[in-house]
């Protein structure tokens, strides 16, 4: 069977399947479920086209690789073919590890387990079935092989995973504002004690990379009508257990019951490998098939939030620099517990407050390191003439206030 396959990608024209066994992973069922779950959760609710998944993401995210490491070695650097298919099969697979909705419910299907650490525990299991084929794939996914820039390259504060996602989720939800030089900042890099660096030149790409980030952040990813979608989704989730957890009787697929009737933790799920057998078997159609059915559910509170999720009535979101007003979160509440006739406890499904977070250039988890033409290393934000850069690698922590109209 020929498995070097072509794949006709919008973004990128042709993505080359340039091995057998990175074309078998491709075919492996971890890989195929991926097909079924949205790269950007709920955004098609206000970007309409916003309906790509996670699959096409990690194609295109293993073509910026190819590109990448094909590049580096036209500038003289050590890299195998060995090195490039497990380099190519580690961020393939970056993403194996989502859930339904991908990080909308990412702490909801399983409490406090995040999406890299189930990733690990998925590419370890397909490495067995594959013979021990992906543990070179495995050392580089983990940051424990010696060319340390072939992880950079996958998690990075640079890294093909956001260079793919800026653009194709540019692309899918046309938000412009997200595009990015992706071919000249590939272009641009290059090796300097074995860890990842942008040559000088590419300065101001690593600018519109940092800035097209924080847009897409605030216009797309934090949009606060997604946020609404989000939030309700989760809230959805929490009265559905809150339901099968104390006896009562659900409509859901196998999978998703198992979690819905308990509580799996962290603990539970590396101690028992019956629970991620289910989380396999799960995407956004166990979901959303429930959310259908659960809309004629005789609990109140959870046929009244899957109405308002499937016909778009979604909570009115407030995205504030302070906390909303404690009289005000207490006279909805009031407002709230009279007209739907609940208890003060069960008012938090329609009235409640968070938090999010939006920091374009985390330096505290990795650099951005620039080649200067007398051979040393500046951080893009000392290398730059742009004084705003300093404020990107700034945390900036936004109130968020939702609650039901009524």
């Amino acid at each position: 069977m020929n498995k070097h396959k072509i794949i006709n990608d919008p973004i990128y024209g042709f993505i080359s399947i340039k091995t057998s066994l990175i074309f078998d992973i491709i075919e492996h069922p971890y890989f195929q479920r991926l097909r079924y779950i949205k790269q950007l959760g709920m955004t098609h609710l206000v970007y309409p086209g916003a309906l790509h998944t996670r699959f096409h993401h990690a194609l295109g995210a293993m073509h910026l690789m190819q590109l990448a490491i094909e590049h580096l070695k036209n500038k003289g650097h050590d890299i195998t073919l060995a090195e490039t298919e497990a380099a190519c099969i580690a961020i393939l697979l970056h993403d194996i590890g989502h859930g339904p909705f991908s990080h909308a419910l990412e702490h909801t299907i399983v409490q406090g387990i995040s999406h890299e650490q189930i990733g690990k525990l998925l590419i370890a299991k397909i490495n067995n079935q594959f013979d021990g084929k992906l543990s070179l794939a495995m050392q580089i996914f983990n940051n424990t092989y010696e060319k340390k820039f072939l992880y950079q390259l996958i998690a990075g504060q640079l890294d093909l995973d956001r260079l793919d996602y800026l653009n194709r989720d540019s692309f899918f939800s046309g938000v412009t504002e997200g595009m990015v030089s992706s071919d000249r900042i590939i272009k641009l890099l290059n090796i300097k004690n074995g860890h990842l660096v942008v040559e000088e030149k590419g300065i101001y790409s690593i600018e519109k990379f940092l800035i097209a980030r924080r847009l897409m952040y605030w216009q797309v990813y934090l949009h606060k009508t997604v946020i609404a979608a989000e939030q309700m989704l989760v809230k959805i989730l929490e009265r559905a257990r809150t339901i099968g957890q104390s006896g009562g009787d659900l409509f859901a697929t196998p999978a998703l019951k198992h979690f819905l009737y308990q509580t799996i933790t962290n603990h539970d799920f590396y101690q028992h490998h019956l629970h991620l057998t289910y989380f396999v078997q799960l995407d956004d159609t166990d979901i959303m098939a429930s959310i259908k059915a659960w809309c004629t559910h005789p609990d109140f509170i959870l046929s009244t939030l899957c109405k308002n999720l499937t016909q778009r009535k979604l909570y009115k979101v407030e995205i504030t620099n302070t906390p909303a007003d404690t009289h005000r979160i207490i006279a909805l509440k009031h407002d709230i517990s009279q007209q739907f006739n609940l208890s003060q406890a069960d008012t938090s499904y329609f009235v409640f407050t968070d938090t999010i977070n939006n920091i374009a250039y985390n330096t505290a988890t990795g650099n951005i390191n620039i080649l200067m033409k007398n051979a040393n290393l500046q951080d893009i934000t000392l290398a730059s003439d742009n004084s705003f850069l300093q404020a990107l690698a700034q945390l900036v922590t936004k109130n968020i206030f939702c609650y039901t109209k009524i």
